[in-house]
């Protein structure tokens, strides 16, 4: 039987009732395909699974879209019931971060490039939301997608350097038929923005097409993915990389792994996707 609710304390009596591996699967919610991915992967590798429903405000810049992020409580509960999760929390803002809160987690070179970036704060956002539902729900595993890279990167680092006793498990980003990433944030594409955004996982597949021909010139790849996103009038380049997957460092020659990832504004939709080439 699934049990929900909104009591960290409650929380933390119902997680220890459930003996046998746990798996942790966090969510702001709006439910897709991607997120159900993750779930039966949780469902598959443990005895138990855990799952929370929190919009983070400290994840949001000033002009992002908090307020308007969708929210679909009752059809992500239902879903939650069809795939087998045991535990749901759904806190109020108030019991997660208390009057007076001032104690952040911050990764701080992962955290500084790229999304972090374009979006100050946001993984200062991240790394601490997470850092506390990892203490809440002391899981065994966490699961999150390949879509996420850096967020990937950056709670890797931050489960490395803190000691976290869990296994951060990486999942295939999930695509619809055009290739698009699936992510909540597409709600708010019209049907003109939608067909435009399919120009991310082309601008990526070309990169790696002329990978698999033999280019090793980080920039040759970098402006080959450029120049499809400036093809597409509706998109708006936010960055373009090609970079080591550890460090996020920009390449300029690659012998190894390369990240090949970036972020282009469509309408009021800020998109990101990523294709990790391993070596």
């Amino acid at each position: 039987m699934m049990r929900i609710t909104e009591s960290l304390s409650e929380l933390r009596q119902l997680r220890a009732s459930l003996d046998g591996t746990f798996g942790l699967v966090p969510t702001m919610g709006a439910l897709h395909a991607g997120h159900a991915s993750l779930i039966s992967r949780a469902r598959t590798d443990c005895r138990h699974v855990g799952v929370s429903i929190f919009v983070n405000p400290t994840q949001f810049g000033p002009e992002e879209d908090f307020t308007n992020y969708p929210r679909t409580m009752q059809r992500d509960l239902e879903m939650f019931e069809r795939l087998g999760v045991d535990l749901v929390w759904t806190p109020p803002v108030e019991a997660v971060y208390s009057p007076g809160f001032q104690t952040w987690v911050a990764v701080e070179e992962l955290g500084a490039v790229l999304e972090g970036k374009c979006r100050p704060g946001h993984f200062r956002g991240v790394a601490t939301i997470v850092a506390k539902l990892l203490n809440c729900f002391s899981p065994d595993k966490a699961y999150f997608g390949q879509k996420d890279a850096q967020q990937v990167a950056v709670l890797r680092r931050m489960v490395s350097d803190l000691n976290f006793p869990v296994e951060i498990v990486v999942c295939p980003t999930v695509r619809e038929r055009d290739g698009l990433a699936m992510s909540s944030r597409n709600a708010y594409l019209n049907p003109a923005e939608r067909k435009a955004a399919g120009v991310l996982y082309r601008a990526l597949c070309v990169a790696k097409e002329k990978y698999d021909q033999g280019e090793r010139s980080a920039e040759a790849l970098r402006a080959a993915m450029r120049s499809v996103v400036r093809s597409e009038p509706l998109a708006d380049e936010q960055y373009i990389s090609a970079a080591d997957p550890k460090t996020l460092y920009e390449l300029q020659s690659i012998d190894k792994s390369v990240l090949l990832s970036l972020a282009v504004k469509i309408g009021k939709a800020r998109l990101i996707d990523n294709i990790l080439i391993q070596k």
